[in-house]
Formats: C-alpha cells, sequence, structure tokens
C-alpha cells in the first residue's frame, strides 16, 4: 500500500510540475501534498489506533487547504461542506477512541485484538466498533458519500488524482484493519452491515454515473462504485474475497489516478466538463484517446489488465459464501462503470473534432510521460499478476489469521 500510495503521488507531481501554475506553487502546493502523502503513509504502517487518528488528521488538514487552494468560489464552497464534515467525524472518532481506551486500557491495535478476545466482544464494543465503522465509512465514502462528488473535482486536477487515489483507500485500509484484526468476533452484525452498506454504495454509485453528463462528477461516482465493490470482499469475510480485495485496492489507486489526470487533462484541452460539448479528441490526440480507453477497459475489469484479477477473486469469495445478492451488485456495477465510461469516450473521442489545428493545445510532456508510466503500471500488474499475488496473499494470510501480526508485534514488546 505504501509503496503503491508513493508511485501514484510521484506521478501526480510530475503532472503538476507542467500544469499546476506559478500561483499555486507560490501558495506551498508541494509541501502540503508532501504533508497528504505523509499522512497516507503514516496511517497505512502505524500499529496504534490513536496514531492513526493523528495520521488522519495529518492528511485531511493538507486536504482541506489543498480542496481550498486557488481560492475559487466553487472551491471555497466545497471546501466548507468538506472540512465541517471531517471535523464531525474526526470528533466522533475521538469519541470512540475514549470509550475504547476506558474500556479496554490500550490503543495499540495488537493488544486491543487480545482484550477484546480475552473479554468478549459484548455489545459495548461491538457498539464501539460500529461507531468506528461510521467513521471510516465517511472517511471511504461508503454510502455516506453525499460530499464527496462536489468536493473531489474542484481542485486542481493533481489534487483531484491523489484525493481519488488515495483517501477514500485509507478510510477502506482501516475498516479491513478494524474489522479482521480488533472486532472480528460478531460479524453476523458487523460484517452484515458492512455488506447492506457496500451494496447501497454500489447501487447509489451507479445510479449517479450513469445518470450524470459532466465528466468529473461520472469519474467522482465511480470513485465510489469501487469503494462499494472492494468492500464486498471484507463483507463476505473469506480468504479468497479478502485477496481479491487488497489486490482490487492496489489496481483501482493506480487506475483512479489515471483516470483522473486523463479528465482533468480533457478539461485542460476544451474547456468544457459536459461530454456533450466535447468530441474528436481522439483525432486531435490519439495516443491520449487510447490511454482512456485502456483505464476504462482496466476499471471494467477486462483481461488482461490490472482489474480483471481483483474482481475474478472477489467473486469467486462470494460464491463461496454464497453471498449472490453482492456477487449480482458487483458484477452489475462493471456494467454500470463501463456505460458510464464508455459514453465519455464516444461522446468525447469519436464524432467531429471541435479543436482546430489552429487552437490545438500541445499536452505537456510530463503530462504524456506521467499517463505512459501509470498505463505500463496498469498493463504491468495485470500481466505479472501471479508474482504479485505472493505478496497479496502474504497480506490476506495475515488479515485472515490475526495472530501472525499480534505475535510478531507483541513478540516485540
Amino acid at each position: 500500500m505504501v509503496l503503491t500510495a508513493n508511485i501514484v503521488t510521484s506521478l501526480c507531481l510530475l503532472y503538476a510540475f507542467s500544469t499546476i501554475g506559478e500561483r499555486h506553487e507560490k501558495m506551498f502546493f508541494y509541501p502540503y501534498v508532501l504533508l497528504l502523502i505523509g499522512g497516507v503513509n503514516g496511517s497505512f504502517l502505524t500499529g496504534d489506533i490513536f496514531n492513526l487518528f493523528v495520521c488522519f488528521e495529518v492528511m485531511l488538514l493538507a486536504s482541506y487547504v489543498l480542496v481550498a487552494l486557488g481560492g475559487e468560489k466553487v472551491q471555497l464552497r466545497e471546501s466548507l461542506k468538506y472540512v465541517l464534515i471531517n471535523v464531525v467525524g474526526s470528533s466522533v472518532f475521538l469519541i470512540a477512541l475514549a470509550y475504547l481506551y476506558g474500556t479496554l486500557k490500550t490503543l495499540n491495535m495488537a493488544h486491543i485484538a487480545v482484550r477484546v478476545a480475552e473479554v468478549g466482544q459484548d455489545p459495548m464494543l461491538t457498539t464501539v466498533s460500529l461507531v468506528l465503522f461510521i467513521v471510516f465509512s465517511l472517511k471511504a465514502g461508503l454510502l455516506l458519500f453525499f460530499w464527496l462528488p462536489g468536493s473531489y473535482v474542484v481542485p486542481p486536477t493533481a489534487v483531484q488524482a491523489l484525493f481519488a487515489a488515495l483517501l477514500t483507500k485509507v478510510g477502506v485500509y482501516a475498516l479491513i484493519r478494524t474489522f479482521t484484526l480488533m472486532f472480528p468476533h460478531h460479524p453476523e452484525v458487523t460484517h452484515t452491515i458492512i455488506g447492506i452498506f457496500a451494496g447501497a454504495t454500489i447501487i447509489a454509485g451507479c445510479m449517479g454515473a450513469i445518470s450524470s453528463r459532466n465528466v468529473l462528477s461520472i469519474a467522482s461516482y465511480n470513485i465510489i462504485i469501487a469503494v462499494g465493490f472492494i468492500l464486498i470482499g471484507l463483507a463476505v469475510g473469506t480468504e479468497t474475497a479478502l485477496m481479491g480485495s487488497v489486490f482490487y485496492l492496489i489496481h483501482d489507486m493506480i487506475a483512479k489516478a489515471l483516470l483522473f489526470l486523463i479528465v482533468g487533462m480533457m478539461f485542460y484541452l476544451t474547456g468544457e466538463k459536459l461530454i456533450d460539448n466535447m468530441s474528436g479528441l481522439v483525432r486531435n490526440y490519439p495516443l491520449f484517446g487510447w490511454m482512456y480507453f485502456l483505464v476504462m477497459l482496466a476499471l471494467v475489469g477486462i483481461p488482461p489488465l490490472s482489474g480483471f484479477v481483483g474482481k475474478i477473486l472477489i467473486g469467486q469469495g462470494t460464491i463461496e459464501a454464497n453471498s449472490y445478492v453482492l456477487l449480482f451488485l458487483g458484477f452489475a456495477s462493471s456494467l454500470a462503470v463501463l456505460y458510464s465510461l464508455l459514453k465519455v469516450f464516444l461522446s468525447s473521442f469519436f464524432g467531429e473534432a471541435i479543436i482546430t489545428n489552429e487552437d490545438k493545445k500541445p499536452i505537456p510532456f510530463f503530462s504524456m510521460v506521467s499517463f505512459v508510466a501509470l498505463a505500463i503500471c496498469i498493463v504491468g500488474i495485470g500481466l505479472f499478476a501471479e508474482p504479485l499475488l505472493a505478496y497479496v496473499q502474504d497480506a490476506t494470510n495475515t488479515l485472515v489469521n490475526p495472530s501472525v501480526y499480534i505475535d510478531a508485534i507483541l513478540s516485540e514488546n
């Protein structure tokens, strides 16, 4: 997760070098991006739930600034909503931590897992786990995503790509850690609720993606669909499904970054956000157009690209658990993703070219390098899935058998 996050951030910064503009650079754009990735890395690496809260706040503090950086009216409006929602979420998180510490007298995740197993996951602890579920769902955009489509499309393109690739994934990661390590004892309650939320999120995300004609909104709703799909693996809870979730998480970080960079470049080249006002881009920029087609196929899950293996594993896991409703919703969402992204491709890239040779803007060199690098990652993950699956299987083994992690941590202490 840390490696993937840093590769994505490096390539988004490469894109930003030629597109962000001197005005944003003078407003400390790069230090805030480094602060953001510092919070993301800390969230992935920490073994203490209070430190997870701190890293969340570091990440969110940077994101508050990056959403508003530039000072446009729409940015300020969306940033107020974004900040308010996350401040409320962080306050609830702190209250849950207070109850957790008051009950178990520790905040070390491995220690919490041991204490919960010793005392039993009573209704009080199950309630605390569900409060944490609400907090992390808010961060991940799991059903409680009403703030996301507006907030994620107002910053500059490089920031949009970072948010799409990283911020919701930290929430997803926190959910997976919480309900496989600390509170795995009442899956009939917790995992059922996760499954209901995941299914509802997929349905709502598909409705938004299918109905929208704004290219940025379509990309945003595809984030929401992916969050619901990844958490099907957690809701099902089998080893195969969790393996699929981990693999798909890695794929989605890279694919969503590329999707948002391409969508932002479409806006840069045409000045339009509505797909009805764009056409013929593939005639002006053929390589750019076919890279959009590549990321579309990857997000749908067409072999041999990166999304295929994760989707197959999650599907296999849901069949093993007889969760056929989630199986249907998960694979129906692929059709919604295909429809929403294909209508962008057919409307915006085909047809009569709206950009004349005189008005044609060149795609900045570093932007094209970042597109190509992310596209190579998507193809590489798909083609070389087997070596990567060895690492994914190792991570999944730790999720399914928490004693591996607990023994490693507590033996050091």
